[in-house]
């Protein structure tokens, strides 16, 4: 069976984008470069038209990948969304009761995962325990580190 691909509509754009990109723009490019190298003369001892080939080879693989997740992807309905519990979509807010320090994350698919720009996967341990729990609740979360403890004091669209 396959396995659906949560997404929010920011970021299935942004695959449908780079999708459209990849088909539109590149393909040509990469055709293009192809037909020169070729136009170089025997094959078998052309570097130009191997390494033309390994560029479509990799443009072809990515454009199939795109076209996966496209087809297996959930998009997120962010205004049918409460926010009485955290859920992918969302945005957390949290404070490390040993440290004090205040956290915000963004919750989403494992696809959109930007830790640097704070938006973490449902699936990464920190998203996982974070899911389902409610505005006040303290979460016991065991990483490679040892365990953070966090206090969720808001969840927000």
């Amino acid at each position: 069976m396959s396995e659906e691909i949560l997404l929010t509509q920011e970021g299935y754009d942004k695959i449908v984008a780079e999708h459209e990109e990849l088909v539109s723009v590149r393909r040509k490019e990469v055709s293009e470069r192809l037909k020169e190298a070729i136009s170089y003369g025997d094959l078998s001892e052309n570097a130009e038209y191997d390494s033309a080939k390994n560029e479509q080879a990799e443009l072809e693989e990515k454009i199939l990948k795109l076209e996966n997740m496209i087809r297996k992807a959930t998009i997120i309905n962010e205004d049918e969304m409460t926010n009485d519990r955290v859920r992918v979509g969302l945005k957390v807010k949290v404070v490390d009761t040993k440290s004090g320090d205040e956290m915000e994350f963004t919750i989403v698919g494992a696809t959109e995962a930007d830790p640097f720009a704070g938006k973490i996967s449902n699936e990464s341990a920190v998203g996982k325990n974070l899911l389902d729990k409610k505005k006040g609740e303290i979460v016991e979360i065991v990483v490679p580190d040892g365990v953070l403890s966090y206090k969720i004091t808001d969840i927000t669209k």
